[in-house]
């Protein structure tokens, strides 16, 4: 079977490397890719989120399912192009992307169907901000409507600097387009984990639970960033906790989607808040894997990839086997000195081979030079991967792979993981 996977990042990587442990026999291509994935995969130059662009490119190497990775592809109509001219695609149509595309829609589909979530405002000038605001206390959750790139969302511990916010995004279009509607929602305390599910449209099947790391530094301080490590599966998130996110979150979802007509095969992602009392908060949804939580959800996942992919393009996902994790998997990411703010790029990086039989090294922001040198191109670099039967172990393995990786002002954080090997949650 010749698989498609659309994206470059280590994602995209992940997916790659999940599809190349097929039984099924797979020719894998990818679209625009990077280094690493060029090691699994005939890479293409081309721009994912160009439908037109994307079809002739599958029509001329023949291919026959098409994975797409990132979101912005999705919220372009790439996948519905696809699948209207017959290709196996696993990604949601431009309807279902929403979820993600637009915070306003999947706050508003939340509150329609019963989902539940923080209380919020949707405001589109400053006076309905300072309404909204002074209806809540700090810290204030401020969101962008539209895709930033992981750039919309703040958590502000003033006023002022909610309001500043706010001014810049409608006023001075911090975010252009993205911020013409801003999201105003009540902060949630507790515990966040991310729940990721697979459906074809009527079945959905659980993935590995994980836990990302957000914030730059350790301590859980600094910026929100993109995902700084994660690991999988989550101690404390056991199979009581998975049915009352499937029968609170995910099944009303998949409900809610039929419901509205919307059409959806593909990747749910929801980020869960859990209260200190044990009830849960959908934070937001995703419509595709998330990163880093792929780097290490799908190293740990037992089932055959590929064949579950294309289950779900096939609306059999009910018949395919779900084993349960063996093993334990903890990623770190290195970035580039100064992410998630300016960084500079075309850093030569040095690096062992890319795989082993307990780590893995998944690209995301790196590029060949005209030279053939491995360099960054990007904020975040590589995720370090280590597999193990323990949490620990797999910590272990990481850091140590860590070790033999170098580039110029390169950082990571230290405590993935921790709070977790500590009992904490």
């Amino acid at each position: 079977m010749r698989i498609m996977i659309l994206g470059g990042g280590g994602r995209e990587h992940a997916v790659a490397h999940a599809f190349s442990k097929s039984k099924i026999d797979t020719e894998l291509h990818c679209c625009p890719g990077n280094p690493g994935i060029a090691k699994l995969a005939k890479c293409h130059i081309g721009d994912p989120c160009n439908p037109s662009e994307m079809l002739t490119l599958c029509k001329s190497n023949g291919i026959e399912l098409v994975f797409v990775g990132p979101e912005a592809p999705l919220v372009a109509g790439t996948a519905d192009a696809l699948r209207e001219a017959g290709l196996l695609v696993m990604g949601p149509s431009m309807s279902g992307a929403r979820l993600e595309g637009s915070k306003a829609f999947s706050k508003q589909f939340m509150d329609k169907h019963g989902i539940p979530t923080s209380s919020f405002d949707l405001c589109t000038d400053i006076d309905s901000c300072r309404k909204a605001l002074k209806k809540r206390t700090a810290p204030f959750v401020v969101k962008a409507d539209g895709l930033a790139a992981g750039k919309g969302a703040f958590l502000l511990d003033t006023f002022e600097e909610a309001i500043n916010i706010c001014t810049m995004m409608l006023d001075d279009f911090l975010l252009g387009t993205a911020g013409r509607v801003v999201v105003i929602e009540d902060f949630v305390a507790g515990q966040e984990t991310t729940v990721l599910a697979l459906t074809d449209g009527k079945t959905i099947r659980v993935l590995p639970s994980s836990q990302d790391h957000k914030r730059a530094l350790d301590g859980d301080k600094g910026d929100n960033t993109g995902g700084m490590g994660a690991y999988s599966p989550v101690p404390w998130v056991d199979d009581t906790f998975m049915k009352k996110v499937t029968e609170e979150v995910l099944q009303p979802t998949l409900d809610g989607l039929h419901e509205d007509g919307i059409p959806f095969c593909g990747v749910i992602y929801a980020g869960i808040m859990v209260k200190p009392n044990g009830s849960l908060s959908l934070l937001e949804y995703n419509v595709r894997l998330g990163d880093p939580e792929a780097q290490v959800v799908l190293p740990v996942f037992d089932g055959d990839f590929a064949e579950v992919i294309l289950a779900c393009t096939k609306g059999t996902l009910d018949s395919i086997q779900w084993p349960s994790p063996k093993q334990h998997a903890l990623g770190v990411v290195m970035s580039s000195g100064g992410y998630p703010n300016q960084y500079q790029t075309g850093i030569e990086i040095t690096c062992t081979e890319e795989n082993s039989s307990d780590s893995y090294v998944y690209h995301a922001g790196t590029k060949l030079n005209d030279n053939g040198t491995l360099v960054t191109s990007g904020g975040r670099v590589l995720t370090v991967v280590g597999i193990a039967e323990t949490l620990q172990k797999a910590r272990d393995i990481a850091y140590k792979r860590i070790e033999s990786i170098s580039f110029d002002k390169s950082y990571y954080r230290r405590d993935i993981g921790d709070k977790s090997l500590k009992g904490d949650k």
